[in-house]
């Protein structure tokens, strides 16, 4: 008997935040891999406008309990390529029954109907991570024609350590974050990453979604400007779930960016220094960030000297599907 036809399968909604953030846990607890999740995180997703719960979500259940789940998520871009995106995950109790496997053939029959919609005629790949350390993991996307194409590292400093002395580069000044900034911003945001892999622009619906966040802390989030022009950008995050859940007051760095006509004049070292002195003066003990090992603008040796080390890999899996 298959897994299809002993547990329930159903889309996700937002009543099911709850067994949803119950099974990250159980998964965290059994992989370690430092991400806390909290009901109110995941109710996030529902109100962002590309995704879609009714066609791109499953949830696999046992009785009450959700033991499994798998998300598509389509990209704003096909070009020259759809790279949609899938998380997912199963369980510790449930696994090696095959759960995972059909969680993952389910995504790929999704992502295809997703982007028939979205960009018919066009090549599609479907594209998810796991830890480099979770054999099973790696193992399942391997089984089902997966090739590892992109790690990405998160690594992490100690701010209750000296902190480097911060260099304020000529002719730039750092303010910080307020909300008639937010177009500034996300103009930096934009071109920042524009020349990175599998990078695709936000909708105007996207960002604005991105930075109502719950976690987003514009006390811990600064613009470098030459003028009047926004030429860097560093954004902060803390989750109430990651301090509940491991008792350390943690920043999250989601972005650290600087246009093409800012760099490597040290603005985002300017604007980094700036971030973790703030969070240390108000009792932070660490901050995160994730960065891709390739990164075309040396954004690995910037963190290293800025105090960051490396925790853990992530590889991205990718899989080509309609070509």
């Amino acid at each position: 008997m298959t897994s299809q036809q002993q547990f329930d399968w159903r889309p996700i909604d937002p009543g099911q935040a709850a067994a949803w953030a119950a099974l990250v846990a159980a998964t965290e607890a059994e992989d370690r891999q430092d991400e806390h999740v909290a009901e109110q995180d995941l109710l996030e997703f529902f109100t962002d406008p590309d995704l879609d719960f009714s066609s791109g979500s499953v949830a696999v259940y046992d009785g009450g309990e959700m033991i499994g789940y798998s998300l598509v998520i389509a990209r704003t871009e096909a070009d020259p390529v759809h790279q949609a995106r899938c998380m997912g995950g199963v369980h510790p109790r449930y696994r090696q029954r095959g759960i995972g496997s059909q969680l993952l053939e389910w995504a790929e029959r999704a992502a295809e109907s997703v982007h028939n919609e979205r960009f018919p005629g066009q090549p599609l790949s479907l594209g998810g991570r796991c830890l480099a350390r979770t054999d099973g993991a790696v193992a399942l996307f391997s089984a089902h024609g997966y090739q590892e194409s992109r790690w990405f590292l998160r690594m992490s400093s100690d701010l209750t350590a000296d902190l480097p002395a911060i260099q304020h580069p000529a002719g730039v000044r750092i303010v910080g974050f307020a909300p008639e900034l937010s177009q500034d911003a996300r103009l930096v945001h934009d071109e920042a990453f524009r020349d990175h892999w599998d990078w695709t622009e936000m909708t105007a619906e996207g960002w604005a979604h991105f930075m109502a966040s719950q976690a987003f802390r514009p006390a811990y989030s600064f613009l470098g400007y030459d003028g009047d022009e926004p030429l860097g950008l560093v954004l902060g995050h803390e989750y109430d779930s990651y301090t509940q859940a491991t008792g350390r007051l943690d920043l999250y760095i989601p972005t650290v960016g600087t246009r093409r006509a800012g760099r490597r004049r040290g603005i985002a070292t300017a604007l980094l220094g700036r971030v973790m002195r703030a969070a240390a003066a108000d009792g932070f003990v660490s901050a995160t960030l994730d960065v891709d090992a390739d990164s075309p603008t040396g954004a690995v040796g910037l963190y290293e000297r800025a105090g960051f080390a490396v925790r853990d890999t992530w590889v991205t899996q990718i899989k080509p599907l309609i070509g």
